[in-house]
């Protein structure tokens, strides 16, 4: 697939799969679907562990996608040019000298195209893990509503019902799923040593 287009494609189905979350048969459909497959652990264990459990595998797969999609090296080489360019912008606007401004003028067009090229390179993983995502938090969506009981003990926010508000119109579930999610993405990202996002 070219590059060029591959980001782009990348966004279209990132968007699909969150636009989907706000149509209740897509959301009930897929949520039924993925029961068949989740249910039978939703049996065997508190949900809250369930929820650890799949935070875990979200943070693993995400890790290792973003590993093998984007380039680290080229990331921080572009966001050093950045910084480089930024100073010589700011240091040329004060100086007021009109040579150094034009100079650094020809240089912003090949900064920002490196940049956007960045931006766009962000996409294709985001699609990947949105495909795996968003079905995981259609069941989570659909099992709250067959155990609205479960319960979960938040750090600084106690015990909660696993629907409840708990931070603002965060409910304690999506709260709980990404406090385990990023931690333990963290400790793959360390292991596998992954540059920052």
């Amino acid at each position: 697939m070219n590059k060029k287009y591959g980001g782009f494609i990348a966004l279209i189905v990132a968007m699909a799969m969150i636009l989907s979350y706000s149509i209740a048969p897509i959301r009930a459909g897929v949520g039924s679907a993925m029961d068949t497959m989740l249910g039978p652990l939703a049996e065997m264990m508190p949900f809250y562990i369930l929820i650890i459990i799949l935070s875990a595998i979200t943070g693993l797969y995400s890790s290792i996608i973003q590993k093998y999609t984007i380039d680290y090296e080229r990331m921080t080489e572009v966001q050093e040019k950045m910084k480089v360019f930024q100073r010589e912008f700011r240091e040329a606007q004060l100086s007021g000298d009109e040579k150094k401004i034009k100079k650094v003028d020809a240089k912003r067009d090949r900064v920002m195209k490196e940049q956007l090229e960045l931006s766009q390179q962000q996409f294709t993983p985001m699609a990947y893990i949105l495909i795996i995502t968003v079905p995981i938090f259609f069941w989570l969506l659909f099992r709250l509503g067959v155990t609205p009981d479960a319960t979960v003990t938040l750090p600084f926010f106690g015990p909660h019902t696993l629907s409840d508000a708990v931070l603002g119109p965060v409910p304690a579930w999506i709260l709980w799923y990404m406090i385990c999610s990023l931690s333990i993405s963290q400790v793959v990202r360390k292991a596998l040593n992954i540059g920052g996002i």
